[in-house]
């Protein structure tokens, strides 16, 4: 035989070794009796039990016993009957009324209050599919999986055996301790109870709800993150932004980007790019662009700051904002280092960060105020140490405004080309009708300079330069209409070119007008833009 010969002959015997050991072959272990019944089964055993055993067959790892078999040789296949147990190594055990299965594709079939269980959990079902060779096992009835502490349900699912993970499609519902998640896909791993979300779904827990299209959940530990539409109830609030993740054993949750916060019961959205939440502590923390929005009837006012944060119980809110504060509202504005509003009381304030002994010693009074917190209305400028916003919390309207120590109202004569009204004081008290400003009190120490005109020709009379007690402005379209007098006011009119220019400013006097906040988008003036 020549080399040639014998190197094909020795191949030829490798090929057929190889394809006898691939289709390995059904071993029948044990049988009660043998059958043959070619009219109604043709070309099968018939395997029946005895009294003490079943019919036990064993296919290349797996054992499977039934009270009755028919054992197709020649297909190398067979169909079971009757308390049917299928048992592969120690992890997988099934039981069904009836189970076929053929030897060579290693594909079994399974129906009849069919049971698969591994070592974690336990599937019911009405009839299940068996891959052996890509070791799934899956149904498209409807299945129940279920454990000590969950049970999970699914018009269709995929038991992946080799990675202990399940693929639930169609009507998925969780049910754990105090938690019912329902999702249209979710993949869950039954060693750590991971669940991976893969379609719309909803957490429902003991005091949150959760909705994401994608995202993850452990559902021991209870805790995820979710995204593509997230959102969830929480401690009140309302939170949605492209992922959360929320941890309830440390009662905490966060979202990162274009997130919206919101307090249904105090009518507040707090909107940004990142937010914390924590419900022990009753706060809530936004930053990145982070903006407020409070509901007042007709209007709405809108806070800027660096970091806003809410704390408190739901009726009684507390949000404070630190850094670079704006406030915007259709006819109000204002700055400040930071605020603080009481939304159960409705007071709202404007702070200026403490002066250091060094500063209070040397900067002068124009520094000073401008640090001061400012606002703009009706044409006014008003800047002080503290202001305070009233809001009528039952009619959700501004009440009243009140500037505490060093304060100053500058109004831009609209006549004049550098002409500028001005009041200052000790106190400043203002009311609003119909969230516009109609009067202001300054109290003690009063000074004014104020350009009075004509009233038909606007040619400027004079400048009258007053100090009194106190005084009272009257508003009406945005300009002031009339200045009244209280307790002996000591005043004089000067002929303008009478009054040196360097005069016509009082102690403290800083316009800051180009720092107005006209409208929404001047909250983020000056700042970096949100990326894309």
């Amino acid at each position: 035989m020549s080399k040639l010969t014998l190197k094909i002959f020795l191949l030829s015997f490798v090929s057929l070794l190889s394809i006898a050991q691939e289709k390995k072959l059904i071993e029948i272990k044990k049988a009660g009796s043998f059958q043959l019944n070619e009219k109604e089964y043709p070309g099968a055993n018939i395997l029946i039990k005895d009294i003490k055993e079943q019919v036990h067959l064993f296919h290349d790892g797996m054992d499977i016993w039934s009270d009755k078999t028919l054992f197709y040789k020649s297909e190398n296949s067979f169909k079971a009957y009757g308390n049917v147990r299928v048992q592969q190594g120690d992890s997988i055990r099934l039981t069904a009324n009836y189970v076929e299965y053929n030897g060579t594709t290693r594909f079994a079939k399974s129906k009849g209050n069919v049971v698969l269980t591994n070592l974690e959990m336990t599937l019911k079902t009405d009839t299940l599919y068996l891959d052996r060779n890509k070791q799934e096992a899956y149904y498209n009835t409807l299945g129940i999986v279920t454990d000590e502490t969950t049970t999970i349900t699914s018009n269709e699912g995929t038991y992946y055996l080799d990675l202990k993970k399940y693929r639930f499609v169609s009507e998925v519902k969780i049910k754990n301790d105090d938690t019912t998640i329902n999702s249209t896909q979710l993949d869950f791993f039954t060693e750590n109870k991971h669940a991976y979300f893969y379609g719309p779904t909803t957490i429902v827990g003991e005091d949150y709800d959760i909705f994401c299209k994608r995202g993850f959940y452990d559902t021991t530990f209870k805790k995820g993150y979710f995204k593509d539409n997230a959102e969830i109830d929480y401690d009140l609030r309302n939170i949605t932004g492209d992922s959360i993740y929320f941890d309830d054993q440390r009662q905490y949750a966060s979202a990162t980007q274009n997130i919206i916060m919101t307090d249904t019961l105090n009518k507040t959205l707090l909107m940004g790019d990142y937010a914390e939440v924590f419900k022990a502590l009753d706060s809530a923390m936004i930053t990145r662009r982070a903006l407020a929005v409070n509901l007042i009837k007709g209007d709405s006012l809108y806070v800027h700051a660096d970091t806003l944060v809410s704390t408190g119980p739901a009726d009684a809110r507390m949000m404070k904002g630190y850094y670079n504060v704006r406030i915007f509202k259709s006819d109000l504005s204002g700055k400040s280092d930071s605020i603080h509003i009481n939304q159960q009381t409705g007071l709202t304030k404007l702070l200026r960060r403490p002066l250091s002994d060094k500063e209070i010693q040397f900067l002068t009074p124009q520094e000073i105020s401008f640090k001061n917190p400012v606002l703009w209305s009706s044409g006014s400028q008003m800047t002080g140490d503290v202001i305070h916003l009233i809001n009528d919390p039952e009619n959700e309207v501004l009440d009243s405004l009140k500037i505490i120590n060093n304060a100053f109202l500058i109004e831009k004569d609209s006549l004049g080309i550098d002409n500028y009204n001005q009041i200052k004081g000790i106190r400043l008290l203002g009311d609003f009708v119909n969230n516009k400003l109609k009067t202001v009190d300054v109290i003690q120490n009063t000074e004014m300079i104020y350009y009075l005109y004509d009233d038909d020709t606007k040619e400027l009379v004079g400048i009258d330069r007053a100090i009194c007690s106190s005084l009272r402005l009257d508003v009406e379209e945005n300009q002031i209409k009339k200045v009244t007098f209280f307790t002996n006011p000591d005043g004089v009119v000067y002929p303008e070119k009478d009054m040196p220019i360097n005069a016509r400013k009082l102690s403290g006097f800083r316009w800051r007008g180009d720092e107005i906040i006209r409208s929404k988008n001047d909250l983020f003036k000056d700042q970096p833009q949100k990326k894309k």
